[in-house]
């Protein structure tokens, strides 16, 4: 009974961790972050503003333009305080969420060497290197989202809320699978933490097994 339980625990454990690797990696490879709309019946000078963009490229009127903002190059003593700032923000996102993700890859292999090893020890590290990774993709996710509205107000505080009065601005489901992403990787250490406190008891009853 013990050993079902260990092996339904971990396997749950690992096709989450698998789930969560997929999503970021769609998430990061998808250009559907933040969606622009706009409403062409109430507008003549603005039909061409719809978009949706990802975190390396913005695609316009069915155009794509990758490295719209290209943060790691960019001459910055050319810019004004508000969009070094944002500069800057985006230099974090697209090293954090990436970094998340290469940090999940081998999340996936020390899982499956402790979960094999039934090592205390090992699954407890393990646990907590995936809450490490979850962090990683929850900052880099809220960051984006703190970046988008600042972007928004520059852009309200430039043209004005008229200028703005046609258009609609949303989150999408690229960044929404990255809060997915997130949830599985916490489910995963979770379920982690439990398989070790089963391998721990096990290894102190030797009567159950």
């Amino acid at each position: 009974m013990m050993k079902l339980s260990f092996g339904a625990l971990v396997t749950t454990a690992g096709i989450c961790g698998l789930l969560s690797f997929a999503f970021l990696a769609t998430s990061l490879g998808t250009d559907y972050w933040y969606i622009i709309e706009t409403n062409p019946t109430n507008m003549t000078d603005f039909e061409d503003m719809s978009s949706h963009s990802g975190l390396w490229s913005i695609n316009e009127g069915g155009k794509k333009h990758v490295d719209y903002i290209d943060s790691f190059t960019a001459n910055y003593s050319t810019y004004p305080e508000t969009e070094l700032r944002m500069l800057s923000m985006h230099s974090a996102i697209v090293v954090v969420l990436p970094l998340s993700l290469v940090l999940l890859l081998f999340g996936g292999i020390c899982g499956l060497v402790s979960s094999l090893a039934r090592s205390p020890v090992l699954l407890t590290s393990t646990a907590s290197y995936f809450f490490i990774c979850s962090l990683l993709t929850l900052c880099g996710a809220s960051l984006y989202i703190i970046y988008s509205y600042q972007a928004l107000a520059e852009v309200e505080r430039q043209v004005g809320q008229e200028g703005l009065a046609f258009i609609h601005t949303s989150f999408g489901w690229s960044l929404g699978l990255a809060w997915l992403s997130y949830g599985l990787e916490l489910l995963t250490g979770g379920l982690l933490l439990v398989a070790a406190q089963m391998a721990k008891m096990q290894y102190s009853s030797p009567s159950m097994t």
